[in-house]
């Protein structure tokens, strides 16, 4: 049997060596601390279940749902986004329903790239971003993010050459896995540079809620309230804990929106009406639960980085997201999935290799904020002892 060439790249994955690991560990009797993956413990809000319970009994929940049955959806999400970023939205035009914002963000290079054509992708990056490329024939180019430059491209250093065969470009802020913030500078940048080159600019934007700065983070919609270029993917995933529940949204330019729509319509339907009802009770309720999740990772964030400097490792304190981007101490600077493999082997606590999300990574470890203080502090004990 012959297996297509474009899924080469998507054979080697790290995090698939993490979870056989995590496997075996857990086999030879570990307690497993998982802080690898981003997947919040908390859980989904009442008012949003109740609304899901409520459909389950309504038989017009129970069919397929073509576009016009996510209106209300629509609508909803448009309102929400207006009313956070000041953004104006049409629902029939410029917001598509998604299946989980990973769905969105894998199949827009299909609709965008043809074979051979360059995406510009976070060094390190979210891995699904690669993927889609990949999977559209395209090829990558990797914008390292540094530490001397706040972890943002530096957009001039995209050669010239790359820059003609170019048609999108993948941005993600507040980012995973370094827990960077851009600015409105930056995004009025980013579009123009969009713009000037033509190039889709896309927004992968999960942690909208999840800073710490008292107020949301910037939408890359603010600086293109126009939406000449721009499509943005919004996940219920961190702010309202429904990740288990695959719905998002994408929101921006009419003709991307149509493009991605008509990808969609080849692989799949929509989301069931029942969850569709929870994520608009989730978006149009009361917000008071997305305020207390932003408070119970900013008590982890500060239990972790407190247990962390008592051990001697001092980290950047994180001003989104529910991470900690860590630097490896200097003998494991080039090596942190052998680190996070013996470490895991030896005290079950998991941790998420930088060189997972690209070369840029290596030297990190990122850690996920998903579990109590408590066990926070357990576990950064287990890695303290591990370090000797």
């Amino acid at each position: 049997m012959q297996i297509a060439q474009r899924m080469r790249p998507l054979q080697a994955n790290v995090f698939a060596d993490m979870d056989r690991a995590k496997a075996a560990a857990r086999a030879a009797g570990k307690s497993i601390i998982d802080l690898s993956l981003g997947s919040s413990d908390l859980p989904t809000p009442p008012h949003v279940l109740d609304a899901i319970a409520a459909a389950l009994p309504d038989p017009s929940t129970h069919g397929y749902c073509l576009f016009s049955g996510t209106q209300d959806f629509r609508q909803a999400a448009a309102r929400w986004y207006t009313d956070k970023f000041g953004v104006s939205v049409n629902p029939e035009t410029e917001v598509l329903l998604l299946i989980g914002s990973q769905e969105g963000t894998a199949h827009l290079p299909l609709a965008i790239l043809n074979p051979g054509d360059f995406a510009l992708l976070m060094d390190p990056g979210y891995p699904s971003h690669a993927g889609g490329v990949y999977l559209a024939n395209g090829q990558i180019y990797p914008m390292p993010l540094l530490a001397e430059n706040g972890f943002l491209p530096r957009l001039e250093d995209i050669p010239g050459a790359v820059l003609e065969q170019s048609r999108l470009m993948v941005l993600s802020y507040p980012h995973n896995p370094t827990t960077a913030m851009a600015s409105l500078a930056f995004w009025r940048e980013a579009v123009a540079f969009c713009q000037r080159h033509n190039l889709v600019l896309a927004h992968d934007f999960p942690y909208a809620d999840l800073t710490f700065t008292g107020k949301p983070a910037i939408s890359a919609l603010q600086a293109d309230p126009n939406k000449t270029c721009t499509i943005e993917f919004f996940s219920m995933s961190k702010s309202y804990s429904m990740g288990g529940f695959r719905v998002a949204y994408a929101i921006g330019n009419a003709e991307l929106i149509t493009a991605l729509r008509q990808v969609k319509a080849s692989v799949d339907f929509n989301q069931y009406p029942g969850i569709q009802r929870g994520a608009i009770a989730a978006l149009s309720g009361p917000q008071d639960t997305v305020h207390q999740m932003i408070a119970t990772f900013r008590q982890r964030r500060d239990t972790a980085i407190a247990a962390l400097e008592r051990v001697g490792w001092a980290v950047p304190v994180p001003e989104a997201t529910m991470y900690i981007w860590a630097r490896l101490p200097e003998r494991f600077a080039d090596c942190s999935e052998a680190f996070c493999l013996r470490l895991v082997e030896q005290t079950g606590v998991a941790l998420a290799p930088g060189a997972g999300f690209g070369k840029a990574g290596e030297g990190y470890v990122r850690i996920a904020l998903v579990h109590p203080p408590e066990v926070l502090e357990q576990a950064i004990a287990k890695i303290a002892d591990f370090l000797g």
